[in-house]
């Protein structure tokens, strides 16, 4: 999986160098921040909406759709996949209530 996320970060990267009337990420990255954060709370909602509705195949359109868009904030913000899967190997090991104690020191 984590190739798949490595694969797409870098397509992602490579989209910054396109026009933006020629692929659709160039657009987000063009429209800026409010546009891409914006394109993320649709998705979180349709996400939710598909899982309310019980489809499993929905549900999976739905969070692909999720996860690229929070891709495209992360190449946006000069993050890649990684420093997020780096998080959450970090929070192995802690309960939730361990983590979240943590974030308050």
């Amino acid at each position: 999986m984590n190739d798949t996320l490595t694969q797409l970060a870098e397509v992602l990267e490579q989209r910054k160098q396109q026009a933006a009337d020629k692929s659709y990420v160039a657009s987000l990255y063009s429209k800026g921040l409010d546009t891409i954060l914006k394109k993320i709370g649709e998705e979180a909602t349709e996400t939710v909406i598909a899982a309310k509705g019980g489809d499993k195949e929905q549900i999976i359109y739905e969070m692909a759709d999720l996860w690229f868009h929070c891709m495209v904030l992360l190449a946006q913000q000069e993050l890649h996949p990684d420093d997020v899967l780096a998080e959450l190997q970090r929070r192995f090991g802690l309960s939730g209530l361990e983590e979240k104690a943590q974030r308050k020191q």
